[in-house]
């Protein structure tokens, strides 16, 4: 009967009630479950705007414990399954023993003081503990009225049990965490004092947050899980370590983004080229998640494969231009190419839509370099124009991808100039630069971000590079064998003098007979040997059969066979022929050294 005078008045003679007979008493609780069910919804709505506000996987599991303290319990544990964290599934958390789970969040009212397992660590259950039997059988357990034995299957350690006794925990339940079918862990709850014990409609009501709950944590598992995986497949697809070249300490860092949206797509090379040139490449996919890593690796494999060929930094672009078409997927990339000459100490660059470099100088400055800016790889826009610049002694050069300087909030002005003042005072050759310029930018990088620092350094006693113009005659082979000779004595390689010869006249004779005349000489000591003849000719040497009765087309057959490996590249003004050899132990002796 309701009684619209007396405001209240149901639910004191409820009260009355529920101090009378057993079977009167459980009614009344039946009746007041019913006066509270919009509560108890309105309270799981706000759940479900208080739990998963983000993807992190500790804070999701955070938040389910905060927000069920004190309003449904006095203290909550959440455990995970190892195995789940490790990012398997089904039933293979199943070891010998007990399940294997990780604390990741404990909450309790102020006062309160428990011996939880600490988060981050693994749990510690028993075979007969509660915790336990709940994830072994994927349901509930509840425990409305606490004994010894009781507290000893709860209490992770038996000092924990006593201090669980000593604050007056009087009941206890355990419900499972599952989403998509899928065991996550338990979420374990305590109530003490002079509250009332759970009853099956606390136990009904903490499943159906767990229900919720477990969804915003299985979202943040498999979100985790994505990232994880595409940031393995973009290391995978980048260089491990990068090659000893000379004049130059090449230091490098990837820091990808917390959003696995929008990981994949960045990545840089450097190529040891002849000449003891160096080949330095960054670029950035526009395309994201694994298939951005894909296509980026796909890319870089290109990119790689031209460089190698000693192509011009303009001419790469171009080339690579023309393959990115012809990728299954449309696909659009920037990039910067840069290659350095130990020789001149000069640096030769073209921008495919990329930000410009820095040039790094001894005294701390940093000064951004006016590359002309071609289309995208992939937009069709050719051809690229280069750019040539000095390297300043001591400094270098700092390339990057955009994700170091994307701001939702700044402007592409305002963040170069931000970069250019925190690249000041960089060291090239100190620690690692690229980590230090990094953290200084600082921020929430919603973008992957890849730094790449080429210090510039003197050339070591034991890399010399050596050049001279021969003359655009018959007399310059027997110059070039000369200059040779007194060379390799110099520098105590005296086994070598008569190959190098040998392979010199045959340059030399090509660049008379197909380029027009030889130009420069160029003889580089560096791990291995190398000689260089330039000309003016625009023809590519190839290696041609001959047949027995041919008189000539053999020197770069005798080259190919007595050489580690040769080549040759287009420039500005013609073309370069190059050939390597192998050092011998022993070759260049400090004597030597002293002399050259």
């Amino acid at each position: 009967m309701r009684d619209d005078r007396w405001p209240g008045r149901s639910r004191w003679r409820l009260d009355r009630m529920a101090r009378g007979p057993l079977p009167l008493r459980r009614a009344v609780g039946a009746v007041a479950d019913l006066l509270t069910v919009p509560r108890r919804l309105a309270w799981l709505n706000e759940a479900g705007e208080r739990i998963g506000t983000t993807l992190d996987l500790e804070r999701t599991a955070g938040e389910l414990a905060e927000f069920t303290v004190p309003r449904l319990a006095d203290g909550c544990a959440v455990d995970l399954l190892e195995s789940i964290l490790r990012g398997e599934e089904g039933d293979r958390w199943r070891l010998p023993g007990t399940p294997v789970t990780r604390a990741m969040a404990v909450a309790q009212i102020d006062g309160l003081d428990l011996e939880p397992d600490p988060v981050g660590h693994l749990s510690t259950h028993t075979p007969e503990g509660l915790s336990s039997r709940c994830l072994e059988t994927r349901e509930p357990v509840l425990v409305t009225r606490m004994t010894s034995e009781t507290f000893n299957r709860i209490a992770p350690t038996r000092s924990a049990a006593l201090k669980m006794r000593r604050e007056g925990v009087h009941s206890y339940m355990a419900v499972p965490l599952i989403a998509r079918g899928v065991l996550l862990g338990a979420a374990d709850f305590i109530r003490v004092g002079k509250r009332p014990p759970f009853s099956t409609t606390d136990l009904a009501l903490a499943m159906e947050l767990a229900s919720k709950a477990a969804v915003f944590i299985d979202n943040a598992r498999l979100y985790g899980r994505e990232r994880e995986h595409v940031v393995t497949l973009q290391r995978a697809l980048l260089p491990r370590v990068t090659p000893s070249t000379p004049g130059l300490d090449v230091a490098s860092c990837y820091t990808p983004t917390p959003d696995p949206g929008r990981v994949g797509g960045d990545w840089f090379d450097v190529v040891a080229l002849p000449s003891g040139r160096t080949a330095l490449m960054v670029g950035d996919v526009m395309g994201r998640g694994l298939s951005g890593a894909a296509t980026m690796g796909s890319m870089r494999s290109v990119a790689r494969t031209l460089m190698a060929l000693d192509i011009a930094p303009e001419r790469v672009l171009a080339r690579l231009d023309l393959a990115a078409r012809d990728l299954e997927e449309d696909q659009v990339a920037t990039c910067l190419c840069a290659v350095y000459d130990a020789a001149t100490a000069t640096f030769r660059m073209a921008s495919a839509g990329h930000p410009p470099p820095l040039l790094l100088f001894a005294d701390g400055e940093a000064q951004y370099v006016d590359v002309p800016v071609g289309g995208p790889i992939g937009a069709g826009v050719i051809p690229y124009d280069p750019v040539e610049c000095r390297a300043p002694d001591g400094g270098g050069l700092l390339l990057f991808t955009d994700g170091l300087i994307k701001s939702r909030t700044e402007d592409l002005d305002t963040q170069l100039e931000l970069l250019r003042e925190a690249a000041r005072g960089l060291r090239p050759g100190e620690g690692n630069p690229c980590e230090l310029l990094s953290a200084r930018m600082g921020g929430d990088r919603s973008d992957d971000a890849i730094v790449l620092v080429a210090g510039t350094k003197p050339l070591e006693p034991e890399a010399e590079v050596r050049v001279w113009t021969l003359s655009p005659d018959g007399s310059a082979a027997g110059e070039a064998r000369k200059i040779v000779k007194e060379q390799l004595e110099l520098w105590g390689m005296d086994d070598l003098v008569e190959v190098t010869e040998l392979v010199v006249s045959e340059l030399v004779g090509n660049a008379l007979r197909y380029g027009g005349a030889p130009g420069e000489l160029r003889l580089i000591r560096y791990e291995r040997l190398c000689v260089e003849v330039s000309d003016t000719g625009p023809d590519l040497p190839q290696i041609q059969p001959v047949s027995l009765i041919d008189e000539g087309g053999r020197g770069l057959q005798l080259i190919n066979m007595l050489c580690r490996r040769w080549g040759s590249c287009r420039t500005t003004t013609g073309k370069v022929v190059w050939a390597e050899q192998d050092i011998p132990a022993g070759s260049g002796t400090a004597s030597g050294l002293m002399g050259g």
